[in-house]
C-alpha cells in the first residue's frame, strides 16, 4: 500500500523533478544568448513586480482585514464579505478590461480630449500598460489572499491579549502594530506568499501588458524559439523564486512561536468618530470598487452591448467545454486527494512522518507556475511518446503519434498537480476533525476499509469535499497558461477565448467569456467569507460576537 502511494506522489511530481533535471542539461549558445540580452530584463521585471505587488496586497489586504474586524463603521458588515469579491476576477481579465477603459483611445481619455480640445501632445495620462499598471492590476485581484488569511487570524484572535494593551492605555492604531499584527504575522505572511505565486504564475496579464517576466521569457523561449532545454532552465531558476517565498517565512520565525492567550470573548470593536468612520467606508468600498464592481460593470455592458455576436451557439460550446473540464478536473483532484489522505492513516493513526513528506511532495504543484508546470509535463510526455513511436516503427512499421502530449489527458494531469494541494488541505482538514472513536465505532460494527470511508468518513466530511471541488473548479476555469500550452488542438476554454481576443484588440467580444468566468467564481467567495465568519470560537455567545 504504501509503495503504491510513493510511486504515485512521485508521479505527481514528476513535472518538478523533470525542471530541476534539466538545470544539468547543456542548453547550447541560446542560454549564453538570453543572459547577454533578455534575461537581465526578466529578472529586474519579476523583481520588482514582486516587490510592488507585496507591498499594494498588504496595505490593502491587512489595512481592510483589521477595520471591518476591529472596528464599527457604516456598511462593516456588507464589507466583510464583499472584500472577496476580486477573489473571482483574473488579473488578466482585469488587465483587458482596464485597458478598453483607460488606454489612449478608451472612453476616459476620449472625454477629457473632448471636453477640454485636447491633443495627444497636450496632456499627459498614467499608461496601463506598463509595470506600474501591472502591479496595480495585480494587487486589486491578489489582496483578497491576504484579507483572508488576515481576517481569520485577527477573528481568531484572543481579545483578552488586546483587552490588555487597552488598560495599559495603547490606542486602536499602537494595538494593532504590536499585538494584532505580530500575532497574525505567520498568516500575513502566508497570503503574501500565496499572492506572490500567483503573480509570479501569471501569463496573460504580463503578455498583453507586453512585460518581459520569467513567465513571458519561458512561453517565448519554448514555443517562439523552440528551445525546451533553456525553456527548462529558465523555469528552474522561477521555481527558486518560489521556494524561497515557502522557505522565507519558516526561516524568518525561526524557532519563535505565535501563540493566542486567554478565553475567547465577544469582540468589543473601536468605536470611530464620523470623521474617520468616513475614511473607513472610504478604505473598504474602493479595492471593491476598483477590483470587482467596475470591471465587472465594463463587461456586463460590454457583453449587453454585443450580445448578438457573442452569445451564440460557439460561446455555448465554451461554457460547456470549460465547465467539464473543470468539473472532471476538480473530481479526479478529490479523489487523488481522498487516495493520499486515507491512504497514509491507518487504524485512525494519523500519518507519520514520512507519510507527511510525502503528502507534501504530492502537493508541490500548487507552488509551481503554469508555464514551468507545462514545461515539467511536455518534457516527458514527449520523451515516452517518441520512445513509443520510434519502438513501434522498428518492430511493426507502425506510427502511434501522439498518445501523451497535446491530449487531454495531459491536460488533466496538469490540473491535477497544479491544483492538488487545495483539495489536500482541504480534505485533510476536515479529516483531522473525525475523532477515533468514530473510528473504533464502525470497526466494532463491522465496517472498515474502503466501506468506512464510504460510510463514515465522506459523509462526515461532506463540506470540505465540495469546499474543495468548488475551489478547484473555480481554478481551473481561470487557469490561462497551463491550459493554453497542454490544450490539444482546436480544444478552447473561455480564458483561451477571452486572451486571444483579447490579444487581437477585440476587447468588446473578449467581455462575454471574461463575464462568465468571474460570475463563475463568485459561489466559492461567498462561501469563503461565510466559512471565516463563523471561525471565531463561542461565535454565539452574544449577538455582538457575530461577523
Amino acid at each position: 500500500m504504501m509503495l503504491g502511494l510513493f510511486i504515485l506522489t512521485l508521479i505527481l511530481a514528476l513535472p518538478v523533478l523533470v525542471v530541476f533535471g534539466y538545470v544539468f542539461v547543456p542548453a547550447g549558445d541560446i542560454w549564453a544568448h538570453l543572459a547577454s540580452t533578455v534575461l537581465p530584463v526578466y529578472l529586474t521585471n519579476t523583481v520588482f513586480l514582486a516587490l510592488g505587488v507585496t507591498v499594494l496586497v498588504l496595505l490593502i489586504g491587512v489595512g481592510t482585514a483589521w477595520l471591518v474586524t476591529m472596528c464599527d463603521f457604516p456598511g462593516r458588515r456588507i464589507f466583510s464579505w464583499a472584500l472577496f469579491l476580486p477573489l473571482a476576477m483574473p488579473a488578466y481579465i482585469i488587465a483587458y478590461t482596464y485597458t478598453g477603459m483607460f488606454d489612449f483611445a478608451g472612453p476616459v481619455q476620449t472625454a477629457l480630449r473632448d471636453a477640454f480640445g485636447w491633443t495627444r501632445a497636450d496632456y499627459w495620462f498614467p499608461p496601463i500598460r506598463s509595470l506600474g499598471g501591472a502591479i496595480l492590476m495585480f494587487g486589486l485581484v491578489l489582496y483578497p489572499y491576504v484579507y483572508l488569511v488576515s481576517r481569520a487570524a485577527f477573528v481568531d484572535q484572543s481579545i483578552a491579549a488586546l483587552e490588555v494593551g487597552r488598560t495599559l492605555g495603547r490606542g486602536p492604531w499602537r494595538s494593532f502594530l504590536t499585538i494584532a499584527l505580530p500575532l497574525a504575522r505567520p498568516a500575513i505572511v502566508t497570503g503574501v506568499a500565496l499572492a506572490l505565486m500567483e503573480t509570479l504564475s501569471d501569463f496573460g496579464a504580463v503578455q498583453y501588458f507586453a512585460i518581459d517576466t520569467f513567465t513571458t521569457g519561458i512561453y517565448r523561449t519554448w514555443l517562439g524559439l523552440g528551445e525546451p532545454a533553456a525553456a527548462a532552465q529558465l523555469a528552474a531558476i522561477l521555481m527558486v523564486f518560489v521556494f524561497a517565498l515557502i522557505l522565507l517565512e519558516r526561516l524568518n520565525r525561526g524557532r519563535r512561536k505565535f501563540h493566542h492567550t486567554g478565553r475567547y470573548q465577544p469582540i468589543s470593536r473601536y468605536q470611530m468618530r464620523a470623521g474617520r468612520q468616513f475614511l473607513a467606508f472610504v478604505a473598504c468600498l474602493l479595492p471593491i470598487f476598483l477590483g470587482f464592481l467596475l470591471p465587472t460593470g465594463w463587461l456586463l455592458k460590454d457583453s449587453i452591448l454585443h450580445s448578438s455576436s457573442a452569445f451564440n451557439a460557439g460561446f455555448s460550446r465554451l461554457v460547456i467545454s470549460s465547465v467539464t473540464v473543470s468539473l472532471v478536473a476538480a473530481g479526479l483532484s478529490l479523489l487523488v486527494a481522498l487516495v493520499l489522505i486515507y491512504g497514509t492513516r491507518r487504524e485512525s493513526r494519523a500519518p507519520g512522518r514520512m507519510e507527511q513528506i510525502s503528502l507534501r511532495i504530492a502537493a508541490m504543484g500548487y507552488a509551481v507556475p503554469g508555464p514551468v508546470l507545462a514545461v515539467g509535463i511536455m518534457l516527458p510526455f514527449g520523451f515516452i511518446d517518441n520512445s513509443i513511436d520510434h519502438w513501434m516503427r522498428s518492430a511493426f512499421g507502425i506510427s502511434t503519434g501522439l498518445l501523451l502530449s497535446g491530449t487531454m489527458t495531459a491536460l488533466f494531469f496538469a490540473y491535477i498537480v497544479r491544483f492538488l494541494a487545495i483539495s489536500l488541505n482541504t480534505v485533510e482538514a476536515g479529516a483531522d476533525r473525525v475523532t477515533p472513536n468514530m473510528d473504533r465505532a464502525a470497526r466494532t460494527l463491522g465496517v472498515t476499509g474502503l466501506a468506512k470511508m464510504l460510510r463514515v468518513h465522506i459523509p462526515l466530511v461532506s463540506g470540505s469535499l465540495m469546499t474543495a471541488v468548488l475551489l478547484v473548479f473555480v481554478d481551473v476555469m481561470k487557469e490561462l497558461p497551463a491550459t493554453l500550452v497542454m490544450r490539444p488542438f482546436g480544444f478552447e476554454t473561455l480564458a483561451i477565448r477571452a486572451y486571444e481576443l483579447a490579444i487581437d484588440e477585440r476587447l468588446s467580444d473578449a467581455a462575454a467569456p471574461s463575464l462568465a468566468i468571474v460570475v463563475v467564481g463568485i459561489l466559492p467567495v461567498i462561501i469563503l467569507s461565510r466559512a471565516i465568519a463563523r471561525s471565531r470560537p463561542g461565535r454565539n455567545k452574544s449577538a455582538n460576537s457575530r461577523l
